[in-house]
């Protein structure tokens, strides 16, 4: 059975937990920050956890990622 290939493009935007929950990066934060408030670009800052509806589909992405599986 040959290797399986990882997605490159996921491999650089998620990254998988210790206990196997898969972090991404929030939306959103790119440019127009002006306008948002503080908080908000502060919440935009930090990392959120995928839902847990894709993340099977992602998981399936990421075959070697450590954590548990």
């Amino acid at each position: 059975m040959p290797k399986m290939k990882t997605n490159r493009g996921a491999a650089k935007r998620l990254k998988r937990t210790a206990r196997g929950k898969i972090l991404r990066y929030r939306s959103h934060s790119g440019h127009l920050m002006t306008g948002k408030s503080p908080r908000r670009r502060r919440r935009l800052r930090q990392k959120a956890v995928v839902a847990r509806a894709d993340s099977k589909e992602v998981k399936a992405l990421l075959p070697y990622a450590r954590g548990k599986r």
